[in-house]
C-alpha cells in the first residue's frame, strides 16, 4: 500500500505534492514500482494535528480520485479519512476501500456508511482519542488485551453495519510509546486470532528514527528491517511511502517462507 499525502504537514511527506500534476507523477511512480494499493489522505494524523473538516478533504480528494481512476482503471484506491460523509463521497468517485484511523469511533456513521456499499473493505484501526490527544493516551493495564477487545468490538459493529471484508491495523505510533510499539510488533502474531488482513504502518515513523538516532529522512533502512519483521510475524499488507523498497521486502520474505514450507 502506497502512500500519498495531500496535505501540508504530515510528518515525512507534507507539502511534497502540492498540485494535480505532482499528484499524478507520485501515483504513476508508485504503481510502476509495484503499489497494489494507493492510500490517499488529505489529513495529518500526526501527533498534535487537528481534525479536518469534510469539506476541505474532499476539495482535494476528489479531483485526484477522478484523475486515477480515469487514467489508472486497474488501480486500487484506498481513502485515509474518518469522516463518513469523506467516503460516501470518495466511495461513489471510484475509491475502493476505506482507511479509518478512528475505528468508526469519532464517526458513528462511517460503519454504516461503508456497509452500506457493496464490496467495500474498511481498515479497523486501533488508537484512542485524536492524533492531537494520542500522546497523552498511552496507559494500558495490558496492552495487548485491550487492542484485542477493540478488535473484538469493532469487527463486531462492522458486521452489524454490513461491511463484509475488514482488515486490522494494530496502530503503531497511535496512542503507544516507543516501548509499547516494540512490544506490539513483538507480538503481532497474536492478532491471527481475528482471521483477518493484518495492515502495518511502520514507514518511517518515530519508534524507528528516535530508537536509532537518525532524522525521519535516514530512517528508510530501519523501515525495511521492522517491515520484514512485521511480514515474518503475520503483516499481510505493509502500508509504506518507499514501495520499491517494501516490494523487495515482501519478494524476500515470500520466497523464504516459501523455502520454510519445503522442508
Amino acid at each position: 500500500m502506497g502512500i500519498l499525502n495531500l496535505t501540508s504537514d504530515s510528518f515525512y511527506d507534507g507539502n511534497k505534492y502540492p498540485n494535480i500534476e505532482k499528484q499524478m507523477l507520485r501515483v504513476e511512480q508508485l504503481l510502476n514500482v509495484g503499489a497494489d494499493i494507493i492510500d490517499i489522505g488529505a489529513m495529518s494524523s500526526r501527533p498534535g494535528a487537528y481534525i479536518s473538516k469534510p469539506a476541505d478533504e474532499l476539495a482535494v480528494l476528489l479531483p485526484i480520485i477522478e484523475k486515477t481512476t480515469a487514467r489508472f482503471k486497474d488501480c486500487i484506491i484506498s481513502v485515509d479519512t474518518i469522516h463518513s460523509s469523506v467516503a460516501k463521497a470518495v466511495i461513489e468517485a471510484g475509491a475502493a476501500m476505506i482507511n479509518d484511523i478512528s475505528g468508526g469511533i469519532f464517526d458513528n456513521e462511517m460503519m454504516k456508511t461503508v456497509g452500506s456499499f457493496a464490496n467495500v473493505p474498511y481498515v479497523l484501526m486501533h488508537m484512542k482519542g485524536t492524533p492531537e490527544t494520542m500522546k497523552t493516551l498511552t496507559d494500558y493495564d495490558n496492552m495487548l488485551l485491550e487492542i484485542s477487545n477493540y478488535f473484538v468490538e469493532g469487527l463486531d459493529k462492522a458486521k452489524k453495519a454490513g461491511i463484509q471484508d475488514v482488515i486490522i491495523d494494530p496502530g503503531f505510533g497511535f496512542s503507544k510509546t516507543i516501548e509499547q510499539n516494540f512490544e506490539l510488533l513483538n507480538r503481532l502474531n497474536e492478532f491471527s486470532i481475528f482471521d483477518k488482513p493484518l495492515l502495518v504502518g511502520l514507514s518511517r515513523k518515530s519508534l524507528i528514527y528516535k530508537t536509532l538516532n537518525k532524522t525521519v529522512t535516514e530512517a528508510l533502512n530501519g523501515t525495511t528491517v521492522l517491515n520484514t519483521v512485521s511480514l515474518m510475524k503475520g503483516a499481510h499488507i505493509l502500508r509504506v511511502h518507499d514501495v520499491e523498497a517494501a516490494v523487495e521486502t515482501v519478494k524476500l520474505v515470500a520466497a523464504l517462507n516459501k523455502t520454510n514450507k519445503t522442508l
